[in-house]
């Protein structure tokens, strides 16, 4: 049964978190509604593409105009059944918005399913949401999960975490676990 998802982004996410997300769950039957604060249908936010290129952090390059489908302010969680959250640096604004944070807080709290990538583990922890729960983020994030009370899984950036309704995984190179897992706790089945 399709489900309808709200998918949290903004300008500076991770390229590949904000877009290969969005058109998977599109393309399982979803109804997904890309948001971002302040921003409208139809206005666009600028993605960035992270790589892992052999230096002590990941590089950022320019990536591409991401279109919005819905209006951030138009947003009301009961309409949805679950919550995924883009990586990238955009996590780092979006979570100094109040309604995110009561988005997040709402998502969590009622147990729904949510889907968080890299830094947007970064919502989740300051929206004191991740409190004894098992959960993974980009390595850099590790230490505001533990000091969130959430306990940090230190995995392969291919791998995915999943505490009940919560799935996360580190970075990109995690999509295949990470979406498949997404998708088993939001009931979806895929015939091959």
């Amino acid at each position: 049964m399709p489900k309808k998802i709200l998918f949290l982004t903004g300008d500076f996410a991770e390229d590949y978190e904000t877009m290969v997300p969005f058109q998977m769950l599109t393309m399982v039957g979803h109804e997904v509604h890309a948001v971002c604060p302040n921003k409208k249908k139809g206005e666009k936010v600028i993605t960035a593409i992270h790589d892992f290129d052999g230096f002590q952090t990941y590089s950022e390059k320019p990536g591409h105009l991401f279109e919005l489908n819905f209006s951030f302010d138009e947003v009301d969680v009961n309409n949805y059944d679950a919550l995924c959250i883009a990586g990238g640096r955009a996590p780092e604004y979006l979570r100094l918005d109040k309604k995110v944070i009561d988005i997040a807080k709402h998502f969590m709290g009622a147990n729904k399913p949510v889907a968080a990538i890299c830094h947007g583990i970064q919502i989740l922890t300051a929206a004191d949401t991740v409190r004894g729960r098992k959960l993974t983020a980009y390595y850099a994030v590790g230490p505001e999960v533990t000091i969130a009370g959430g306990e940090y899984k230190n995995v392969a950036a291919t791998e995915a975490v999943v505490d009940g309704n919560l799935v996360t995984s580190p970075a990109w190179p995690g999509h295949p676990a990470w979406i498949r897992a997404f998708l088993e706790v939001l009931g979806t089945k895929i015939e091959v």
